[in-house]
């Protein structure tokens, strides 16, 4: 049976969704709670969801959006279940959202940001280009300004190590990409420490981001 996808605005949340989305992560290690997701209904625009068999598989906030002129797509809180068909949905999830991208900035290239807690995470820039922050690369000046002007974004101003891209925590839970990798083992190494810094307790993320090239995602999207 073919996963169901349906993204709609934050405001035609119903509760009992809240209520589902809240059931669905009591496995994941992000700390996800009712209340948090109540508030990310209210701070973002867009909630897209993924059913399989009708039952909830992942979901994800976003908004699309620009920052001084440039196109984002932003995701905030989202999860997606550990199951055996997670990548598959992952890919459901991110693909209806680029969709909106394409009609919302047509012939435009598109930041996509987020943040993460673990290196799986990272499956969901897919096909991006000039990831940040990625192995062997040393961030330009405009790379950290970018990194700096997400966390502005996200409630974070002046909490973020721009060279290691890492916000330190306040100590409540952080509306993260939450995803984990079927077989973190197989994650490279150099990804995964990234994340070395981060101390889950407090609160820390790691801010990522890449670029969605305008003719890429109209030839994978558009239709």
């Amino acid at each position: 049976m073919p996963l169901e996808v349906d993204t709609k605005d934050c405001t035609a949340l119903a509760d009992g969704e809240l209520a589902e989305m809240a059931d669905s992560v009591t496995d994941g290690p992000a700390g996800f709670d009712i209340g948090l997701l109540s508030k990310q209904a209210e701070e973002w625009v867009l909630v897209t969801q993924v059913r399989d068999a009708g039952k909830l598989a992942g979901f994800s906030f976003c908004t699309l959006e620009r920052i001084g002129g440039t196109p984002c797509l932003l995701w905030g809180l989202a999860s997606v279940v550990r199951s055996p068909e997670r990548a598959q949905v992952l890919e459901a999830l991110v693909a209806d959202q680029f969709r909106r991208a394409v009609l919302a900035f047509p012939d435009e290239d598109v930041l996509v940001g987020t943040r993460f807690i673990e290196p799986g995470g990272f499956a969901a820039f897919e096909g991006l280009e000039e990831v940040c922050p990625r192995p062997g690369h040393k961030p330009t000046g405009e790379e950290r300004a970018w990194a700096r002007r997400l966390a502005k974004r996200f409630g974070a101003e002046g909490r973020i190590d721009d060279r290691s891209f890492v916000i330190t925590g306040d100590g409540t839970a952080p509306g993260v990409f939450d995803f984990s990798a079927e077989d973190p083992a197989s994650l490279p190494a150099e990804i995964s420490a990234f994340f070395a810094p981060i101390e889950r307790s407090r609160g820390d993320v790691l801010v990522a981001f890449g670029w969605g090239m305008a003719e890429d995602l109209a030839s994978r999207y558009s239709s």
